[in-house]
């Protein structure tokens, strides 16, 4: 229907009701029609003369012809359509993708396999070592995301001892010309938290005490606000997810190991000294993605299920960081 016509139809339909239930009508014919994103600004201006319509429908002839003329001449024509959002358009930052790289055909989100084959991190409950967790999440995640169409995602393993590999990390996601890096671990807790156990005839300790993931951010960053909101966004991801956040960091209990907590709603703390995420040149998060200390989430986290489920929520998380209407309007 042109919008000329749509106009003569739609006055029509409110001369026949009182004018405290115009707005209700025009709200109900709005939402049957295809909003044009080009179109979207002249909504507004029916509400702003709709009353004059009501009470002198002898002047619309006058004065509507004008009124359109001035409103078709700058538009321009776009062959995007949305679905019909009533009488509110999407404000232009929404509309605006949040960052220039972010066509997921050169988009490159580096995904670090924390810790190393030499230095493999904490041990869980049941004698699996950390890196043996973070290299199959991280698989499954650079998985899921080339299946998405991110196809520049690449994995990074390093080699040797802990320290020196962290700087090895930040030197080689440098080189692999990283948009994003996602650094993956598994939490544990401080060793004065650790209970002693037997799993297989074998000594092992536990800490049942404290669950959940955890998400975190240096403030040190070169890009800290870019890395802050896609921390928000795999955070926002993990709890729609049915996941809890680790709360424990935050406490004192936890001495050196307490952490500032950025947003007590998802979980996003700030570890500022942190080298893979203050010295990268690129926006950088670090995810434990649950404890694997606690004997029950151990389990789960070994599980396929799981994987998929984290996998899933970051892949959403990229293409949010990538594209905001993603997470109003689904896939455009």
């Amino acid at each position: 229907m042109r919008r000329c016509e749509f106009y003569r139809v739609l006055g029509g339909i409110v001369a026949r009701f009182r004018p405290r239930r115009l707005i209700v009508v025009a709200i109900a014919v709005f939402a049957l029609l295809p909003i044009e994103v080009s179109d979207a600004g002249w909504l507004p201006d029916f509400f702003k003369t709709s009353s004059k319509h009501a009470k002198a429908p002898k002047r619309a002839k006058s004065t509507r012809p004008a009124k359109l003329a001035k409103h078709r001449a700058p538009a321009k024509h776009r062959a995007t359509r949305l679905a019909a959002l009533g009488p509110v358009a999407l404000p232009p930052s929404v509309l605006k993708p949040a960052a220039g790289k972010c066509d997921p055909a050169t988009f490159r989100i580096v995904l670090d396999v924390g810790h190393t084959a030499e230095s493999e991190g904490a041990m869980s409950a049941r004698n699996v070592a950390e890196f043996a967790f973070n290299l199959r999440l991280a698989r499954q995640i650079e998985e899921t995301l080339k299946a998405e169409g991110f196809a520049e995602t690449r994995l990074l393993l390093s080699e040797g001892k802990a320290r020196p590999s962290l700087f090895r990390r930040v030197a080689a996601a440098s080189n692999l010309h990283a948009d994003l890096l996602l650094s993956i671990h598994h939490d544990s807790v401080p060793n004065k938290m650790l209970e002693d156990w037997e799993f297989e005839g074998k000594k092992s300790h536990f800490s049942d005490r404290f669950s959940g993931y955890s998400v975190f951010v240096s403030r040190e960053n070169p890009d800290f606000g870019t890395s802050l909101r896609f921390a928000e966004l795999v955070a926002k991801e993990m709890k729609a997810g049915g996941l809890h956040y680790a709360a424990q960091y935050s406490q004192p209990i936890m001495g050196r190991d307490q952490h500032p907590l950025l947003n007590k709603e998802t979980g996003v703390y700030s570890y500022d000294e942190l080298i893979v995420l203050r010295k990268t040149t690129m926006p950088a998060v670090l995810l434990e993605a649950g404890s694997i200390i606690n004997r029950d989430e151990e389990l789960a986290m070994a599980s396929p299920e799981r994987r998929n489920s984290i996998a899933s929520g970051v892949a959403v998380a990229v293409k949010e960081f990538c594209d905001p209407r993603w997470a109003l309007l689904g896939p455009l």
